[in-house]
């Protein structure tokens, strides 16, 4: 049995307003491939131009400087998409895509997105959101690299990290425990820089590690926290 005999689109949030059929109407103009953890997905800088949906698994967006280290832009889950930019404007990839764990991804072809998006109204502005959210997500983080340091740039990462997890009485979940790793690569930092910086707010009684999720005990402190350096 193929892909498109048992795969659906109903899950991209990019579609969600188009009908059923339209849906499958695309699913079978798709090209279907699964993928491994760790397997690229795409080539900074090739020459395909397909969007990505992703169907199933969890995907990062990454790039590596010259000496080989990994710089991390964002993470998609099941139901988000990647490659739009190169369906849009016909330039080569500006990214690397890797499976995070097994993956289905369906590629739209450039002149079949381009189609979706100029002919449904409702998908046209989700796809302008998606882009306003990429440029204010990158004009922060530009920010950050130039006027934070590494300890408060990781601070700034953890309040991103919380904010969707935040509660009434002023704590937040990161469910799950972010790695050290992942955290120093979308910051421009070290493991050891992320692991000293957590030590201290754990001794502060700002964040508490427990076995499901990292818990920042005092969401206000840590926002405050970088919003003092920020300030000066």
């Amino acid at each position: 049995m193929s892909e498109t005999q048992v795969a659906s689109l109903d899950r991209i949030d990019l579609l969600a307003s188009l009908t059923p059929d339209e849906r499958s109407a695309i699913v079978r103009q798709c090209g279907w491939r699964r993928y491994k953890a760790d397997e690229q997905i795409i080539d900074h800088l090739s020459e395909t131009r397909d969007a990505c949906l992703v169907v199933e698994g969890r995907v990062r967006v990454v790039m590596f400087s010259m000496s080989g280290r990994e710089i991390s832009f964002d993470d998609v889950s099941a139901g988000g998409y990647i490659g739009e930019l190169s369906a849009v404007d016909g330039e080569p990839r500006s990214a690397t895509v890797v499976a995070l764990t097994d993956t289905l991804i369906a590629f739209v072809p450039p002149r079949l997105f381009q189609e979706i998006v100029t002919t449904h109204p409702k998908v046209a502005l989700l796809f302008m959101r998606r882009l306003a959210a990429i440029i204010r997500r990158a004009t922060g983080r530009i920010m950050d690299l130039s006027t934070l340091g590494a300890n408060n740039r990781v601070h700034a990462e953890l309040v991103r990290l919380a904010k969707p997890g935040l509660k009434a009485d002023n704590t937040a979940e990161i469910s799950p425990i972010p790695v050290h790793g992942d955290i120093a690569s979308r910051v421009s930092t070290t493991r050891e820089t992320v692991a000293r910086v957590l030590s201290d707010l754990s001794r502060s009684g700002i964040v508490e590690r427990r076995s499901h999720a990292l818990v920042v005990k005092d969401y206000t402190r840590l926002v405050d926290m970088v919003e003092e350096v920020r300030g000066e």
